[in-house]
């Protein structure tokens, strides 16, 4: 029996009639048991509209009882976040510890947001003239809409939807088809908190669905994680609509190794940056940019380190999961052999390990390619697999100009105990995100997350002051309240006085 994945609008699971559907499988054994309704442009409707119903009354509801909604979904959320790590695991495949901790990063944006009487407060200027008073406050925009990736299926979700809601707007949330069960979970649980009838919506589907969010006019904003063709498409379309738009796009994040540093701390980094959930994160490190004499020492380090993990089903203590679909696997594969063409040395070959999981399961072992040529595809495209690339450098400034010469301007780190090279390194390099020995430089939820150039496009990086700026228009006021000696006619200009 393959269960069904339905729509959840106007807190009730919602059916489509006559719906096309997708699988969804389990990467460790590459069973499909589930299909997903993948939505069409009436169905979107159906949501926007239970959305735009609700939006009156939510915004206008007290900041205490918004507050404690909020809260009561945190402790709902804490009390049960291991149901969520074993979804997320079966349907995305990551190990659940790596389930564990997305949960975490995306309730610290929660926790962030719970704060939202404080951040929102306006400004007030009293007599900015004579008997007149100007003040400022911030209102909600209305329809938000949140098109989130497979690979973080909880916590990018988090980044946004906490935040919107807290600031006062309804959310239509469509997740990733691939893993889109912990949408759902969510949703649940927001309305056991009490969340209001269509204050949060979620719709399956595919490109259908996204054009009818980005094209639907009661939709005020668009909130967008994922590759960088995609971001392009969404901003462009969304804005051409008029609507708001936050849409983060693909990376290609270098760690820059000093002389200097820690080799055995930059093993450590590269290991865990690069093959961490399977190297299927935008903020993974997928280019070593090893200044000599330090790649041989550090290829050395590293491998031995890869020798150590334990490959397999994430339910079973490993150490790394399997891909999300066969398909990108396979993808991801391909970059191997694209490798060796172009010259590069495969150090450790992925492919064919033995793994502690069902042999039907998207398998790809973590994989090192020394020497790559930066004129090859390997270097240029993002993979979004446990692919790790040495290429090699003879200074800082070379390795500098290497960075900043990339179409993407996501996340980096240096590694060095020099710290004047730090400083000048973090001021330097043209990427909005930047780790000094730490190679995921996510920044925590009271700052925003969000790279440059091709990484980036919008008017706002998530969460944080800026998320909470997005998510709300400014209002200024200019107000006298007249007395009896105020009076008469004056053709002039106003002027302060």
């Amino acid at each position: 029996m393959t269960d069904r994945l339905l729509h959840f609008i106007d807190n009730a699971l919602a059916e489509q009639p006559g719906a096309r559907t997708a699988p969804v499988f389990d990467p460790a054994t590459g069973v499909s048991s589930k299909r997903v309704l993948l939505a069409d442009a009436e169905t979107v409707r159906r949501a926007v509209a239970a959305a735009s119903a609700a939006f009156p009354g939510w915004r206008d509801m007290s900041i205490a009882r918004r507050q404690a909604i909020l809260f009561r979904f945190r402790e709902l959320l804490e009390s049960r976040k291991d149901e969520l790590a074993e979804i997320i695991t079966s349907e995305h495949g990551k190990v659940l510890s790596d389930a564990a901790g997305e949960i975490a990063r995306g309730q610290e944006v929660l926790e962030f947001a719970l704060g939202f009487a404080d951040i929102l407060k306006g400004d007030y200027s009293v007599n900015a003239s004579t008997g007149v008073d100007v003040f400022s406050f911030r209102q909600p925009l209305g329809v938000t809409a949140i098109i989130s990736p497979f690979n973080f299926p909880a916590m990018v979700p988090m980044w946004f939807f906490p935040v919107a809601l807290a600031a006062g707007n309804t959310v239509v949330l469509k997740p990733s088809e691939k893993d889109p069960s912990a949408a759902l979970w969510l949703a649940a649980l927001l309305a056991e908190a009490g969340l209001p009838s269509g204050v949060f919506n979620v719709v399956h589907g595919d490109k259908v669905a996204v054009d009818a969010l980005l094209e639907d006019p009661e939709v005020a904003s668009v909130s967008f994680v994922g590759s960088t063709p995609i971001a392009r498409y969404i901003y462009e379309t969304a804005a051409r609509h008029g609507k708001r738009v936050q849409a983060l796009g693909g990376a290609k994040n270098h760690m820059l190794v000093l002389p200097d540093a820690d080799l055995d701390l930059v093993a450590d980094a590269a290991v865990n940056a690069g093959f961490g959930s399977a190297g299927e994160r935008c903020m993974a490190i997928s280019v070593v940019v090893a200044v000599e004499p330090v790649a041989d020492a550090l290829i050395e380090r590293v491998t031995a380190r890869m020798a150590d993990l334990r490959i397999g089903d994430g339910r079973r203590g490993c150490d790394m999961g399997p891909l999300v679909t066969r398909e990108h696997r396979d993808k991801v594969a391909s970059y191997i052999d694209l490798a060796a063409q172009d010259g590069a040395t495969v150090v450790v070959d992925g492919r064919g390990i033995e793994v502690d999981g069902a042999e039907g399961g998207f398998w790809l072992g973590p994989t090192l390619i020394d020497r790559v040529p930066t004129t090859s595809r390997v270097y240029t495209e993002e993979i979004f697999g446990p692919v790790l690339s040495i290429v090699r450098v003879q200074s800082y400034e070379e390795g500098l100009s290497l960075i900043n010469s990339g179409a993407f301007g996501n996340g980096t780190a240096i590694f060095t105990n020099d710290g004047g090279a730090a400083r000048r390194f973090q001021y330097e390099v043209e990427v909005g995100m930047i780790g000094v020995n730490v190679p995921i430089p996510v920044p925590v939820a009271y700052h925003s997350f969000g790279g440059w150039k091709a990484s980036l496009f919008g008017d706002a990086k998530a969460y944080g002051r800026a998320g909470f700026q997005f998510f709300t228009r400014e209002k200024a006021v200019t107000s006298r309240w007249l007395d009896p000696s105020h009076g008469g006619v004056d053709l002039g200009f106003p002027r302060n006085s």
